[in-house]
């Protein structure tokens, strides 16, 4: 019964399996947009971001770049902010239409944009950002501009999204860097006829967008504005005013050396001119829905190390499954085999005749193999009144049936976090789910954020009906006060460290800053629709389902814990049985980080393969689970409740642990904020890991528990 062959596994697994192949297939949108010849293609800026910077800030909020003019381009003026979903803002993103002209099928070798006149503190801020190595993000047809890079064989091209906005240099004559922006910018927009309908009508679809940035100095320019030589080695245009010392000379007369003082506001200015060039270029070998390919950073070279995560993943599991099926085994043969219990699985307890005060049960000189093995001496007990009487001396998990379900401390924050777990489940059910089947794709920008809200939101109902059972179990009354802990405990914790981060990136006027709108929106999310979410689910559950049945009952007394095994205590073991389930997931956890963290230009799309790991991941957390907590029974420790929450979430101090040390190995970042936002955020999604795994933990150890301790009876 217990060794049968998970046939349902082994389908979801070659489902996974299947799909991860494909790199998860993606559907880039629901309508395909066609432009015909001579149509205005809209060019929108975006932000700048830097891998070595948590902090992006809008294109158009940069005090050296041409402000929009507010001219009508197609059917919007220039300045305009696009509107944005919840995702969109919350990853930073501020999209407003531009100035740059691009009509469909309209080479244009020099087009003059502007000629800006910046301060010192516009080219001081141009250098810390060029310095820090910031990119530029401009969309057409919602593909983000990107640099071309070429393998090392040449056979395979694949795009970085964004450009430089400049670049440094060390001048030996100078004995010095210097810092050049890039103000000449080339557009070449790929494209190839339009499938169906729009195709045979002259349609043109848009397969690619690569940008290539110039800096060209001021001087040697027509009268249009432009260079008159683009193509050729240019001077790059260098970001620098001499600097003015006139006030510290007038300090301090007689010093050799001065400072350079950027900060003096004399009025001086630098004039940078901005060209850009449009080239359109047919391409038929891409196909419209597989535009996106290019921008997956060649992931397909990293296949093998994701197999190799897989396998990982899986050996590790297997192990697990065997010492779990071999725990199913054992109980159950201790249960309904010929360890000591009745016909019926019951267990018949019987007190003994004393003969000089109270006589302590004998046990055998031998001793006992294994933890479920029977110490007492039943068999040889001389006091039998009746052959009917079946006496039995019983140890381990099997004495603590009278305390194995009593409530536990603080029952009335088990609940809540428990109902809030539910939510994450299906949430990030829900997520591995929709991306796996292409529905969250890059093209939907902040797609992933928006409906991961969306989906915790509307769990509500779900969290609100869980707590409320359990504390219905734990035997609470005010389901009320419940409702309310359930529906604000963990989001208000998650919205106030929020808030509090973003007053420290409002201080660095960041685009990662949210609007105050934005916050009072989340806030009307929490209040106006998951609380009355929650308090229906929470009515439901409480007022309509029964609370949850324990097959045993708890004594009036409870039993005394004895003294525990280092391994077995609540720390100890919970950090313990964690690093196996993070052993089964650091892998393809150190792709996910370097998408987040270290490669921004790039996306990580393989949810194929996170979607097998995070399976495998789940299960080992159910495993894992299972055999701490027998191991905490057979010790006689019956403070379960916890204790499972803790051992599921384990493993999100190891991922913590691990952020730590990638932020140290592997980023380059700089700053108090940068790193203040990294840990913090961190600290956040491992917080989050840590619940959701923990009510695995939690629900696993419930049944197992209930499973055991319903095969038996005890009298």
């Amino acid at each position: 019964m217990l060794n049968g062959p998970p046939t349902r596994l082994c389908k979801l697994f070659a489902l996974f399996s299947a799909i991860s192949l494909n790199n998860a297939f993606y559907i880039p949108g629901f309508s395909i947009k066609s432009y015909v010849e001579n149509e205005i293609i809209p060019l929108q800026v975006n932000k700048v971001y830097s891998d070595r910077s948590q902090l992006q800030y809008a294109y158009y909020d940069l005090p050296f770049v041409c402000p929009p003019t507010g001219k009508l381009h197609g059917r919007h003026p220039s300045g305009r902010s696009i509107s944005l979903n919840l995702g969109e803002v919350l990853r930073g993103d501020r999209i407003m239409t531009s100035d740059y002209d691009i009509v469909m099928g309209q080479d244009q070798s020099c087009q003059y944009l502007c000629s800006h006149e910046t301060d010192r503190r516009g080219v001081k801020r141009a250098r810390e950002l060029i310095e820090e190595g910031y990119v530029a993000e401009w969309i057409v047809d919602n593909l983000p501009g990107a640099t071309s890079f070429v393998t090392v064989d040449r056979m395979h091209k694949y795009y970085a999204a964004g450009f430089k906005i400049g670049y440094k240099e060390f001048s030996p004559l100078a004995a010095k860097q210097k810092y050049y922006i890039n103000n000449h910018i080339t557009l070449v927009v790929r494209y190839r006829k339009a499938p169906g309908r729009a195709g045979n009508r002259g349609g043109k679809v848009v397969v690619g967008f690569e940008v290539y940035p110039k800096s060209i100095e001021e001087a040697h320019r027509d009268s249009t504005g432009c260079p008159q030589e683009i193509r050729s080695d240019n001077n790059g245009m260098e970001i620098y005013i001499a600097s003015n010392n006139t006030k510290l000379a007038s300090q301090y007369p007689s010093s050799s050396y001065l400072p350079e003082e950027d900060d003096v506001d004399d009025g001086t200015t630098l004039t940078i001119p901005y060209t850009y060039a449009v080239y359109f270029r047919e391409d038929d070998t891409i196909e419209w829905s597989k535009r996106w390919d290019m921008y997956f950073n060649n992931q397909e070279e990293s296949n093998v190390i994701h197999w190799l995560a897989i396998v990982n993943s899986l050996v590790i599991c297997s192990l697990l499954t065997v010492i779990v099926v071999m725990i199913l085994n054992r109980t159950y043969r201790q249960v309904h085999g010929k360890d000591g219990a009745g016909d019926d699985g019951k267990l018949l307890l019987k007190h003994r005749k004393p003969t000089s005060g109270v006589k302590s049960p004998r046990f055998r000189e031998k001793a006992p193999t294994g933890l479920l093995e029977q110490s007492g001496d039943a068999g040889r007990d001389d006091d039998l009144s009746s052959d009917e009487e079946y006496v039995e001396d019983i140890s381990g998990w099997k004495l603590l049936h009278g305390d194995i379900f009593r409530a536990p401390p603080y029952a009335g924050y088990l609940a809540p976090l428990i109902g809030s777990g539910m939510q994450l489940v299906f949430m990030a059910t829900g997520l591995l789910v929709l991306s796996c089947f292409g529905i969250l794709n890059p093209s939907f920008r902040g797609g992933f954020v928006s409906v991961g809200v969306g989906l915790f939101v509307f769990a509500g109902v779900i969290s609100g009906y869980f707590s409320s059972r359990l504390y219905k179990t734990f035997g609470g009354k005010n389901w009320r006060k419940n409702t309310f802990t359930t529906a604000l405990l963990f989001p208000g914790l998650l919205f106030t460290t929020i808030f509090i981060l973003n007053l420290f990136v409002w201080a660095q006027a960041s685009s990662t800053a949210l609007p105050f709108g934005t916050l009072v929106g989340i806030i009307a999310l929490m209040l106006l629709i998951q609380l009355p979410l929650v308090y229906a689910g929470s009515w439901y559950g409480f007022h309509k389902s029964q609370q949850y049945e324990h097959p045993t009952k708890t004594n009036s007394v409870a039993r005394p814990v004895p003294e525990q095994a280092w391994y077995t205590r609540n720390s100890y073991g919970a950090l313990i049985a964690g690093f196996v389930p993070f052993a089964v997931v650091f892998i393809e956890l150190l792709f996910v980080f370097r998408s987040l963290w270290q490669d921004k230009s790039g996306y990580y799309y393989v949810f194929g393969f996170l979607s097998i790991v995070s399976l495998v991941g789940i299960l080992t957390v159910v495993e894992v689970t299972i055999v701490s907590t027998y191991i905490m029974l057979c010790h006689e420790n019956y403070n379960w409740w916890w204790q499972s929450v803790f051992i599921g979430g384990g493993s999100s101090f190891w991922i913590f642990l691990y952020c730590i040390v990638f932020y140290y190995t592997k980023l380059n970042v700089h700053g108090f904020i940068s790193g203040l936002l990294f840990f913090s955020y961190s600290l956040l999604a491992c917080t989050v890991y840590g619940l959701l795994t923990g009510t695995v933990g939690f629900l696993t150890a419930y049944a197992f528990v209930r499973r055991i301790y319903g095969a038996i009876k005890a009298d």
